[in-house]
């Protein structure tokens, strides 16, 4: 019973619906500035997510891993809700269609650097990232991270 880690709701959450809906042991964000792991009891907090990798942490080694869109993080109690534009799990990744994602994004930032070189392309890069990071999971399904967390209550 020592070694069992409190667990927490997490939501990781999309346009069309929740991806994860569940408890877990810890969860992973790719926050703005770097990951963000979040325990049980961790203290409030509200960051802007890049896309990336969001990793939930079941427990007993059962690590469910999405490629994830920007977007929004919250904790609240033993509550955590990401609110991203998109949510793929590690094993639904399609690499043809995260391929094809990635040219067209290519191919958009091209144009709006020649055609609007005072054009806002964060979305864009982030729809890069995005693509990127599905093609990044769909060749690593095996991994197991384990990342730092951040200082929250115990």
């Amino acid at each position: 019973m020592a070694d069992e880690r409190r667990k927490f709701d997490v939501s990781l959450v999309t346009p069309d619906g929740p991806a994860f809906e569940g408890e877990a042991e810890m969860l992973i964000v790719p926050g703005a500035a770097g990951e963000i792991g979040v325990l049980a009891r961790h203290a409030p907090l509200v960051a802007t997510l890049k896309a990336g990798s969001t990793r939930v942490h079941v427990g007993e080694g059962d690590v469910r891993e999405y490629a994830t869109g920007p977007g929004f993080f919250k904790v609240e109690l033993d509550r955590a809700l990401a609110l991203v534009d998109d949510a793929v799990a590690a094993g639904d990744v399609d690499a043809e269609r995260a391929q094809r994602q990635l040219d067209e994004a290519r191919a958009e930032l091209e144009r709006a650097q020649r055609d609007e070189p005072d054009a806002d392309r964060w979305q864009l890069e982030q729809r890069i990232r995005h693509a990127e990071n599905q093609l990044a999971v769909a060749a690593l399904p095996d991994r197991n991270v384990q990342p730092k967390v951040t200082a929250g209550r115990a």
